[in-house]
């Protein structure tokens, strides 16, 4: 997959950095200069002062998007703009991240390789989950995790769970997470859970501190559907760590690969057990 004709950008920083401003306009001239127009969300532009257009209208009027900022910038983004099946370049601002990998200092030389074709834009795999309740059903997607928890630190939670409509086990613990390949460096690393490759169509299933040292991580194939539900209680749904949905012991969650990807943007160059190796401290 390669982009064609390029003609607008969208670009989103880090939210509450207001002193992203400059590389914002050293941003904006790098594009414009190459007769690129770049358009910045109504978000962003409040923050530093410059007129943007909404979230959707941007992702409507642009060919690719820019995030500027770090590993949760460019996640939000991602999530955010799914729907349009837009790629997504991660410009980090400050530490490497495992997803925005490219620094500023490097964007204009990239942005000359971009045009020449020189670029890979790898497919990742997203996960969708339906909230089925007595009043309805609705539907989200996550770029790295969706998280079943507890309300209350104060008692475990139980999570039935099923596998393609068959009973698998019952989970009693804090909580599950159910992470994507690009999210199993995320909490379902630190939870215990497997490192997967990136590029896979798999997703893992990871419980949270759980009552028995018997319940272990499990990769599931791409093309399963797991099913949870708390009979006894209510639950949260966390969704990439930054939206959250309560639900009651009526409802019931379902999850799954989306069919479509996420689209991210890298240096023709770019590897990723190089970028795995840094940020692990492995090999030192």
């Amino acid at each position: 997959m390669k982009l064609t004709n390029i003609k607008r950008v969208g670009m989103l920083l880090r939210p509450s950095t207001p002193e992203l401003k400059e590389m914002f306009f050293e941003a904006k001239r790098i594009f414009e200069s190459r007769g690129i127009e770049v358009i910045i969300d109504n978000i962003s532009g409040g923050m530093i002062d410059v007129m943007g257009q909404p979230f959707d209208m941007m992702c409507q009027n642009c060919d690719f998007l820019v995030t500027i900022g770090g590993d949760g910038t460019l996640i939000s983004a991602v999530r955010r703009s799914y729907r349009y099946q837009l790629p997504v370049l991660g410009i980090h601002a400050g530490k490497l991240g495992f997803l925005a990998d490219l620094d500023f200092a490097e964007l204009e030389s990239f942005v000359d390789k971009m045009i020449e074709g020189e670029y890979r834009i790898d497919q990742r795999a997203v996960l969708q989950a339906t909230i089925v309740t007595p009043n309805g059903e609705s539907q989200i997607f996550a770029f790295n995790d969706i998280v079943l928890t507890r309300p209350s630190i104060a008692k475990m939670i139980s999570l039935e769970t099923y596998v393609d409509g068959r009973s698998f086990n019952t989970y009693y613990g804090d909580g599950v997470v159910v992470s994507t390949p690009t999210g199993s460096t995320a909490y379902n690393l630190s939870a215990g859970g497997p490192v997967l490759f990136p590029l896979t169509q798999v997703f893992a299933l990871t419980p949270i501190c759980p009552h028995s040292l018997t319940q272990r991580p499990v990769v599931l194939p791409g093309h399963f559907e797991i099913e949870m539900k708390t009979p006894d209680a209510s639950a949260l749904v966390i969704v990439d760590g930054q939206d959250l949905v309560e639900i009651s012991d009526c409802d019931t969650v379902h999850i799954k690969l989306a069919s479509g990807a996420a689209h991210l943007i890298h240096r023709k160059e770019f590897n990723y057990f190089e970028v795995l190796k840094e940020k692990l401290g492995w090999g030192n």
